[in-house]
């Protein structure tokens, strides 16, 4: 379980495939303190440590993991945010996350708001729904929705996000990963159940 506040941002310094699974490499300033078979979110999408040597650790994704989200467009040098498992006796900062990505989304429009930034991400249809003003996760950070819509939603980036998450490498075209709200998901499924 996650709560969607990014404690750092990783680089992929290589990548490894096997078969269907991806390897993933990362260095961070976190690495040290990482254990094998621990949680990390890797933009929202929960990993299992599986090695560490010096300031590099490494994941591993398996096809149904790439398939559902952003990990498959990762090359060598991009950012990714990450983020442990939330200790139990720790704030809860963001929301409940689980670190299942629903779906991917694309980013089809950014702008400055008087020192914020407003996204609009894009999203096929599926049963997944948003509201304004309830939460939503991108790229593993946890978020309010300023405005909902049908097949798509906006969020506001404070400064502070913007600059200590992989948000400001964003531009139009940018394939983020969504994970939408638990709730919202147990709601809707009962809803489309009672049709």
């Amino acid at each position: 379980m996650f709560t969607g506040i990014i404690e750092q941002i990783a680089e992929v310094v290589a990548l490894k495939k096997e078969d269907s699974n991806a390897h993933f490499y990362l260095k961070s300033s976190i690495t040290k303190e990482l254990k094998i078979d621990q949680s990390v979110a890797h933009n929202g999408v929960c990993l299992t440590v599986v090695n560490i040597k010096d300031d590099v650790y490494t994941v591993t994704a398996i096809n149904e993991t790439l398939q559902r989200s952003n990990l498959r467009l990762l090359e060598v040098g991009r950012k990714v945010n990450i983020e442990r498992c939330m200790q139990i006796r720790g704030r809860f900062d963001g929301h409940m996350v689980q670190g299942h990505v629903d779906q991917t989304a694309i980013c089809t429009e950014l702008k400055e708001d008087n020192g914020s930034h407003i996204f609009t991400f894009e999203h096929e249809k599926l049963d997944n729904i948003t509201v304004e003003k309830g939460s939503v996760c991108v790229n593993g950070v946890s978020l309010t929705v300023v405005n909902s819509m049908d097949n798509a939603f906006s969020v506001a980036i404070i400064p502070y996000t913007f600059e200590h998450t992989n948000f400001h490498t964003f531009k139009v075209g940018t394939v983020v990963n969504i994970e939408f709200d638990i709730l919202g998901k147990y709601i809707a499924k009962m809803f489309i159940k009672d049709l």
